[in-house]
C-alpha cells in the first residue's frame, strides 16, 4: 500500500532536518530522540516535508545523522505514538498527520477562500489582478479562441502569439530576443523545476543567495541538489559578495548558480550591472550554470522613471550560460499561471521534448490573455501595479518604526516586500504563534538553506495602504504576546482586518 509513496533520501532528509529549528527548551537539555522527533514534526506540520513521504529505514538515518539507531528508533515509535508517522512490515515508515489535525500549515500557500476576510495574510507575495485590464483582455482572448480550438490545443513550447509577445517585451528592455528562445511554462515554477530536471542532477551542487526564494529551495532540496548558500552583503547596501562567490564558485564548482538581481525575493535588493558582469565572469571560469529568475523584474516602484535600470543578465552573456525564468504573475496576476523560460533555441527544444513526459502544454486561453495584457495595456498595467506596490511600502515604512522599534529594516528600491529583522525575536515563533491568532507570517528560516535568519520575517506589499496601520498593530500585539511567553487571547484572535 505504500509503495506509492515520495521517498525522502537520507541525505535529503538530512538537510530538512538542519533547516528545522526547534525552540530552545525551558529547562534541561531535551534527549536527542525527542529532538529528532521534534524536527521531522515541525517539518511535517510546516508542510516541508509531505505528508505520506517515505522516510529512510532507521540504520540508514542513523548513518546520515551520525546517531545511534537506537536513538532513530525511539524518535520514530515517538512519532508514531503522536499519529505523525504510519509503518507496515516490509513496506517503511511514511509521514502522518494525526486524526483530525489540520493539514499542514504555510505561510507561503494562500490562505484558503473561507478564511480570508478573517485571517490577515502577511505570507504569500502576490497582488489581485489589475483591473479592468484582465477583463477585457480574457474578452478578446474568448473571441480569439475559435481559432486555436480547431486543432488539439497541445503547445510544449508555447503558443506562438504569446512566444512573440514575451520575446519583444525582453528586446525592449534591452535584450534582444526571438520567439525561439522562449518556452512558455505553468507558472515561474514550472519553469524552474523543469530547468532543473533537464540541468541539474541528483547530488549535484547548487550555489544560492542566502537568504533566497523559499520555494526553490525547497524545490532543490527535494530533487536531490547539494545546495551552497553565499551570503549576500548589507551594508553599505544590500548587494552581492562577490569574493565570496567566486570563493565558491572557484571551490565547489557548482553545477549551477542560482540569483534573482531584479528586486531580489524577500529582501528587493537590486543587483548593478557591473556586479553582474562580474559574477558572470566567475560563473563562466566555473563551468556553471547561471540560473537566473526575473519574476520581479518588472517591480521597479522605487526607481526613478529617469533613471535607466540594469540591463537583464542574459544580455551581459557571452557564453550562453545564462538560462532566465520569468513570469506574469507578480506584474499581471498569478491566476493566470503563465511563466517562461528564456535560453538558447537549442536548449528551449531539449525542454520541450523534456515536459511532454509531464506537462504537454500550458492551457491556451490564460496564454491568450497574457498575450493581450503584455501588448497595448501593459504601460497603464505596471503603472497601476507599482502605485499600489509603492503605496504600501511607505505605509509600512511609516508604520513599522513607531509600532515595532525594536525591528529594523531597509527600504528596498522595488519588488514585494519587507525583509525585517525582528531583533531577539524568534521569526519561527511569531509563525507559530501567528496561525493560532490569524495571522499568516513568512519566517525568516525559510528564506535560508541552512535554517538560518531565524530572526527575520518577510513582509509583503500585498496589504493595501489604507490597512497597513491596523496590520502592523496586530504584528505589534502578536510580538508582545511571543515576547512575553504568552498567547493571544479569544478576543484578540483571527479579527477582521480594518480597510
Amino acid at each position: 500500500m505504500a509503495d506509492w509513496h515520495t521517498t525522502v533520501t537520507p541525505p535529503t532528509l538530512a538537510r530538512l532536518l538542519a533547516t528545522a529549528r526547534l525552540p530552545e527548551p525551558a529547562t534541561a537539555r531535551r534527549p536527542a530522540y525527542r529532538t529528532l522527533a521534534g524536527q521531522i514534526r515541525l517539518l511535517v506540520t510546516e508542510g516541508r516535508l509531505p505528508v505520506g513521504a517515505r522516510l529512510p529505514a532507521e540504520r540508514e538515518l542513523a548513518s546520515a545523522l551520525d546517531l545511534s539507531r537506537t536513538t532513530v528508533a525511539t524518535a520514530y515509535e515517538t512519532l508514531r505514538g503522536d499519529g505523525y508517522l504510519h509503518s507496515r512490515r516490509g513496506s517503511g515508515s511514511w509521514t502522518a498527520l494525526p486524526e483530525g489535525a489540520p493539514p499542514p500549515g504555510d505561510a507561503l500557500h494562500p490562505v484558503p477562500p473561507h478564511e480570508q476576510g478573517r485571517t490577515l495574510d502577511l505570507g504569500v507575495a502576490a497582488l489581485p489582478a489589475p483591473q479592468p485590464w484582465v477583463g477585457a483582455a480574457a474578452a478578446r482572448a474568448v473571441e480569439q479562441l475559435p481559432y486555436y480550438a480547431a486543432g488539439h490545443g497541445h503547445y510544449p513550447t508555447g503558443v506562438p502569439v504569446l512566444r512573440e509577445a514575451v520575446a519583444r517585451r525582453y528586446t525592449e528592455r534591452g535584450l534582444p530576443t526571438t520567439p525561439d528562445q522562449i518556452l512558455i511554462t505553468t507558472g515561474a515554477m514550472g519553469g524552474l523545476h523543469l530547468v532543473q530536471r533537464v540541468l541539474i542532477g541528483r547530488g549535484d551542487r547548487v550555489a544560492v543567495e542566502a537568504p533566497s526564494y523559499a520555494h526553490t529551495l525547497q524545490a532543490l532540496r527535494i530533487t536531490g541538489a547539494r545546495l551552497v548558500p553565499v551570503p549576500n552583503t548589507l551594508a553599505p547596501v544590500p548587494a552581492w559578495d562577490l569574493d565570496e562567490w567566486r570563493h565558491v564558485l572557484r571551490g565547489a564548482a557548482p553545477k549551477a548558480a542560482y540569483v534573482m538581481p531584479d528586486f531580489h525575493n524577500p529582501t528587493g535588493t537590486l543587483i548593478p550591472e557591473e556586479q553582474r558582469r562580474e559574477l558572470l565572469a566567475a560563473a563562466r571560469a566555473a563551468g556553471s550554470v547561471v540560473l537566473v529568475d526575473e519574476t520581479t523584474a518588472e517591480l521597479a516602484w522605487g526607481v526613478p522613471e529617469s533613471e535607466p535600470l540594469p540591463r537583464p543578465m542574459a544580455a551581459l552573456d557571452r557564453a550562453a550560460q545564462v538560462v532566465t525564468v520569468g513570469s506574469a504573475g507578480k506584474l499581471l496576476w498569478g491566476g493566470l499561471r503563465i511563466g517562461w523560460v528564456r535560453a538558447a533555441p537549442s536548449l528551449v527544444r531539449r525542454l520541450a521534448t523534456e515536459r511532454v513526459y509531464s506537462d504537454v502544454g500550458t492551457p491556451v486561453l490564460e496564454q491568450l490573455i497574457a498575450a493581450e495584457l503584455l501588448g497595448d495595456p501593459l504601460p497603464e498595467v505596471r503603472a497601476h501595479q507599482l502605485d499600489r506596490l509603492r503605496a504600501t511600502a511607505h505605509a509600512f515604512a511609516a508604520e513599522l518604526p513607531e509600532r515595532l522599534p525594536g525591528w529594523s529594516f531597509r527600504t528596498p528600491p522595488g519588488g514585494l516586500s519587507l525583509w525585517v529583522s525582528t531583533g531577539t525575536l524568534s521569526g519561527a515563533a511569531l509563525a507559530q504563534a501567528g496561525e493560532q491568532a490569524g495571522i499568516r507570517i513568512a519566517a525568516g528560516n525559510r528564506f535560508g538553506s541552512d535554517g538560518a535568519f531565524e530572526h527575520h520575517i518577510r513582509i509583503p506589499f500585498t496589504v493595501p495602504a489604507p490597512a497597513v496601520p491596523d496590520a502592523v498593530d496586530r504584528l505589534a500585539a502578536l510580538a508582545a504576546g511571543v515576547t512575553a511567553g504568552g498567547r493571544l487571547g479569544p478576543a484578540d484572535e483571527a479579527q477582521p482586518l480594518a480597510v
